[in-house]
This record gives C-alpha cells, structure tokens and sequence, in this order.
C-alpha cells in the first residue's frame, strides 16, 4: 500500500433478516461477521440486525457511512426469494460498483456449495460528500448462510487494506 488511510479502520456488521429481526431465529451469521472483522483488524459495530426490504437496508447503509464507517459488511437477502432485496438497498447507496470482488466471492463460493453462484451480492464504494472528508465506504453484501459469511470473509480480507486505501486516493 501506498500511505496509511487517515481514519480509523472502522467496520459495520449488519443482518437482514425478518426471522433475526424479530427473534425467531439467533443472529449467528451476524455474530461470525463481526468475528471476521475484528480478525482482520478492524474496530467494530454491530451487528445491527434489520428486517429484510429494500428501505430498512438502504437505511442502515446509509446511516453507517454516515457515521463514518470505512468498511459496512452485509450478511443475508442475497438470495433469490420474494424478500431477498440486499442488492437492490445496496444499489440505492453506492456510488461505484466493484463486479470483480462480487464475482470472485461468488466463484471462491462455489468451491464449497453450487448454490454460492444464486447469491446476487453487490459490492461497491459509497463516495463520501466533501463536508464528511476524502474517502468513501466500502459495502460488501454477504449470502446470509453461517458458512457463507466465513468463506466470503476469508476472500475479501486480504484485499481490504489495498481497496480502502484505493477508495481514500491511495496509489495502485
């Protein structure tokens, strides 16, 4: 990497699911994302745990980056069920798509499960207005599965140092 980021390396843990949302089932998912976070060095909040719909996740989104967070992480909705709507919350917020980081999660998954190629998870960059500084958010949406969120981690982590220092400016 080029230079250091200039703001702490903060990170959102977020869970979309109605059946977590409102305490059927445990946020394990959640729990394990959070996990992964702090491994890979960051400080971190959550996981907040929201139903699924396209406004309780552009919501959320928004207002984690608003709180300045570098790095936002998604887990759940990614699917193709009538409430799967991650994707389409993600992509009221983002600024830039990355396709390549939401191919390669996508194919690592399929070593482990064929059914990592249905998940339909966006990653992209959310850029910061002027007022909030230089720099922008990452946005990384997890399929919802335990496992999932593990995988999917260990493919994303080594490349968040290069990506966020990318996103604050940061030499290629």
């Amino acid at each position: 990497m080029s230079s250091t980021p200039s703001r702490p390396r903060t990170a959102a843990a977020i869970t979309v699911s109605n059946r977590s949302s409102d305490g059927r089932r445990e946020d394990t998912s959640g729990r394990l994302l959070a996990e992964a976070l702090r491994e890979a060095g960051f400080e971190v909040d959550g996981p907040t745990v929201v139903p699924d719909g396209v406004e309780s996740v552009a919501t959320v989104l928004r207002e984690k980056v608003a709180a300045g967070h570098r790095l936002v992480v998604t887990t759940g909705g990614t699917g193709m069920g009538p409430q799967d709507l991650t994707p389409e919350g993600t992509r009221q917020v983002i600024t830039r798509e990355n396709p390549g980081l939401a191919e390669l999660i996508r194919r690592e998954g399929t070593r482990h499960t064929p059914f990592a190629a249905v998940s339909r998870g966006l990653v992209g960059v959310v850029d910061w207005p002027a007022e909030q500084g230089s720099g922008g958010t990452l946005v990384v949406n997890l399929p919802g599965r335990p496992s999932a969120v593990t995988e999917g981690m260990e493919v994303v982590a080594p490349l968040l140092g290069h990506v966020l220092d990318q996103i604050c400016g940061g030499d290629h």
